[in-house]
């Protein structure tokens, strides 16, 4: 960890005054902006527009960046941004993903999915391709500019700026389309990058990422010590097949029921304010409150029944929008319908976070936690990108039941692996590494 030059250790409110945190907190809002927009706030412009329901599902796969930037994460640290390389190697990067990702946005906006959804599809792309290579750029900024005991300072700033970010760009910008067009709110949201760009501006350059800079470039050793070496670690573990593919398939229903969820409201009859309302009100405090619940679930029952626990809830709780396409609009029945499955799903992402993390090797801990997300959501993105075929071929209700069938193979293989403790998988895998 560098030692970013601020020298006394300072108390922990004075440490929330330190421009370090407030840069921080500003590329957060930078950061979180762009996912929600090339998700869920993009599937509901789709559908409003008319675009068919498998199309928007294959929009799902414009967020393969996030889970292949691992791949071209080792350029950002070996390569000097040209022009911008004054502001430093972590900066410059942060700046230059920011430039280039407003200019996408603007493109995102000034598109026409109804008419031309190759070029929609092709600027959101970009838009998702910027964001995940300026995460890897802040992501090292915020644990090299922080010592040891600021980082969970530094890990507070980032989310509260994230959470503000996605606010944004998902029930703002959802709420706002019922009075403005599209094209206006995106240019609203690219503006919004520039609080992001105020935070590199403010923001100390760390010295780690100036020696990073400056060693020898060796890109055959980098690779094979960030990627290969971690990979070949997990291999050997016992069952590590049945591992990987339980992570593929444990949230596999939600993510199905996830990408449909927007047009579904649409084709039911909801505004954008109902479904922003909805989503603030009784989405965020309940989500909040299941990473609560299980993270308690997780320390008083073990992770293995967390999972089990958290897994049939966020299957079941999809019956809540077969119930909803039945009853119709109603928003009461709509912030019940998302207050459950938003609280089901924090608690079961909860386990999910405590089982990859219990994964990962001591030494190569945050190499293989970066590599496991990946794969996870490169995954999850594929298989969740046939929601919308199945949504056309099913009539809702039947949809969203489906949904909760499709979390039983991944329920089956917690159930299997939870069976084989005579290989020691449960000591080896799931308890924390000292």
């Amino acid at each position: 960890m560098s030692e970013p030059g601020a020298a006394p250790r300072p108390g922990a409110l004075a440490l929330y005054r330190d421009r370090r945190l407030l840069a921080i907190a500003l590329m957060g809002i930078s950061s979180g902006l762009p996912l929600l927009l090339t998700t869920s706030t993009l599937a509901y412009w789709l559908r409003k527009v008319g675009v068919d329901k498998t199309s928007i599902g294959l929009f799902a796969l414009v967020g393969l960046p996030y889970a292949l930037k691992f791949v071209w994460a080792p350029a950002l640290d070996a390569l000097r941004l040209p022009g911008l390389g004054r502001l430093g190697q972590r900066r410059s990067w942060a700046l230059g993903t920011q430039l280039v990702l407003v200019l996408a946005i603007l493109g995102l906006g000034a598109s026409d999915p109804a008419q031309a959804p190759l070029g929609t599809a092709a600027w959101a792309v970009l838009v998702a391709f910027c964001s995940a290579s300026q995460d890897v750029a802040v992501d090292a900024y915020r644990i090299e500019v922080l010592r040891d005991h600021e980082q969970g300072a530094g890990a507070a700033a980032t989310q509260s700026g994230y959470r503000i970010g996605m606010l944004a760009a998902g029930a703002g910008a959802i709420a706002l389309s019922d009075f403005l067009g599209w094209s206006a709110i995106f240019a609203g949201l690219a503006a919004l990058v520039s609080l992001g760009a105020l935070g590199v501006v403010i923001g100390p350059e760390p010295v780690a990422g100036e020696r990073v800079a400056q060693a020898p470039l060796a890109p055959l050793a980098r690779i094979r010590r960030a990627v290969i070496e971690p990979l070949r670690d997990f291999t050997e573990r016992p069952h590590w097949g049945a591992l990987l593919a339980f992570a593929l398939l444990y949230k596999f229903g939600d993510a199905i029921a996830g990408v449909m969820a927007n047009p579904f409201y649409v084709d039911l009859g909801f505004r954008g304010v109902e479904i922003a309302s909805a989503s603030n009100l009784f989405g965020v405090v309940a989500n909040l409150a299941g990473v609560f619940a299980g993270g308690i679930v997780v320390a008083r029952a073990g992770i293995v029944r967390a999972l089990a626990w958290g897994g049939v809830l966020q299957a079941l709780t999809n019956l809540m929008f077969t119930a909803l396409a039945l009853v119709g609009r109603d928003f009461a029945f709509l912030a019940m319908a998302i207050g459950t499955d938003a609280f089901a799903g924090g608690l079961a992402s909860a386990a999910f976070v405590a089982f990859l993390s219990g994964l990962c090797r001591p030494g190569a801990a945050a190499t293989q936690y970066a590599l496991l997300t990946s794969l996870m959501a490169g995954g999850r993105t594929a298989m969740s990108s046939g929601g919308g075929w199945l949504a056309e071929q099913l009539a809702w209700p039947l949809f969203f039941a489906s949904t909760t069938l499709l979390a039983a193979p991944g329920l089956l293989l917690l159930a299997w692996l939870a069976s084989r403790k005579g290989s020691g998988w449960n000591r080896q895998l799931f308890q924390r590494k000292s």
